[in-house]
């Protein structure tokens, strides 16, 4: 797709001192913003600008209310989560440094399998966010959370054998997404009793996105609604009333609070599309792993062909072809009868568990691919957990089959 040039300029009622940025980025919505930015429609950017106000102006009237309740951002390295970061920084430096006592985490997931182009822009960004914290005298923390070992998608897939994640048994997002994060929240709550988790969730993502932040909202029109899985966790959504194109706006014509541009971010999207979102329930899974372009874990089966990996790769990002053909690899594999027991967990008759073979087959292929492409796909402690699950089923596996002869 031919990449036009996409000019957005601050507008004075915004922030007078806001720098002007100027990038290109792909996709038609991005262009029609650009349309709209030489010629809006009447009271569009008043409006606009009225409600980013709002927005800065609530953020800060919250964070002061008299409580300690620390705050929680859910952070995927997208446009929106990065979005409500900054607004978040923003809202914080401008209070007098005495009130600033809340304290914030930037909490962050990574499931070992995330696309390692995408996973480094955010490892950087981070790191570059801890190292203005000083500067910027504002009471955060970033925290990273990931499964544990024993729940990892290699040990889950090679180790006990379960099939590719597909759209009938998605087993990956509650084991690498919502328990690792869900576990932080669960130590911040029994520590401080209660906590706001903030969240760069829009209506105009999907209808099912506005759906969910429907029945999530607070009847009397509160800003906090409480968290459907949490107790003692409260759920703020700051920005859910911005459209794709106003996200964009606002980014465009600001610099990030840590310093630097957002020149990159709007590259990778470019390349990509767009983020795979920070997830807190099952109910936000179905936007993982959609049809729509995606960044998120680059063995992500769920999805029929990889939209976001093929365009990366199409786009230069070459170290991840390999990748992608041992995802499809995973995908083929998995929906092989031969390499699939016959015999299901349960012990019932059907199509279970991949076999040991097609799991020893898969690990040797993913050690030659990592060794090949020296990135770190698998770690040796994965490896050994591997390993040990197969010393442990071999007995299992037999007394299943015999049962059936």
């Amino acid at each position: 797709m031919e990449r036009q040039p996409c000019v957005l300029r601050a507008n004075a009622q915004i922030d007078a001192v806001m720098p002007t940025a100027t990038f290109s980025i792909e996709a038609d919505a991005t262009r029609a913003v650009a349309q709209e930015r030489t010629n809006p429609p009447v009271g569009r950017s008043d409006a606009y600008a009225a409600r980013i106000r709002a927005i800065r102006k609530d953020i800060r009237e919250e964070y002061l209310q008299p409580h300690s309740h620390p705050w929680i951002i859910g952070f995927s390295g997208g446009k929106d989560s990065t979005l409500l970061l900054h607004l978040v920084l923003e809202a914080i430096r401008n209070i007098v440094p005495d009130d600033r006592r809340r304290p914030v985490y930037i909490v962050t997931n990574d499931t070992l399998v995330e696309s390692p182009v995408f996973q480094d822009f955010v490892g950087r960004l981070l790191a570059k966010l801890e190292q203005s914290l000083e500067g910027l005298q504002v009471p955060l923390k970033v925290v990273r959370t990931q499964p544990v070992p024993e729940e990892s998608f290699w040990v889950n897939l090679l180790g006990k054998g379960y099939p590719a994640p597909n759209r009938t048994f998605r087993w990956c997002t509650d084991r690498m997404k919502i328990r690792p994060t869900s576990r932080f929240i669960r130590e911040i709550v029994a520590h401080d009793g209660e906590a706001i988790l903030l969240l760069g969730v829009r209506r105009s993502e999907s209808a099912s996105r506005a759906g969910n932040i429907a029945r999530h909202e607070d009847e009397d029109g509160g800003r906090l609604s409480p968290h459907s899985d949490h107790k003692g966790v409260w759920v703020y959504t700051p920005i859910k009333e911005l459209t794709n194109e106003e996200v964009w706006i606002t980014l465009l014509n600001g610099r990030p609070p840590w310093g630097g541009t957002y020149a990159e971010l709007v590259r990778l999207y470019q390349d990509g599309s767009t983020e795979c979102p920070f997830v807190m329930t099952t109910g936000d899974a179905p936007s993982c792993g959609s049809n729509s372009a995606r960044f998120g874990c680059w063995t992500c089966t769920v999805v029929e062909k990889d939209k976001s990996l093929a365009a990366m790769i199409d786009a230069g990002h070459d170290q991840l072809e390999p990748l992608a053909a041992f995802r499809d690899r995973l995908k083929k594999v998995s929906e092989t009868p031969a390499y699939r027991s016959k015999i299901r967990r349960n012990g019932q008759p059907g199509l279970g568990p991949l076999t040991l073979e097609a799991r020893r087959l898969l690990l040797a292929e993913l050690l030659v691919l990592q060794e090949q492409t020296v990135q770190p796909l698998i770690s040796d402690h994965e490896v050994r957990l591997i390993r040990e699950q197969w010393e442990q089923e071999k007995t299992t596996i037999l007394l299943r089959e015999l049962a059936f002869c």
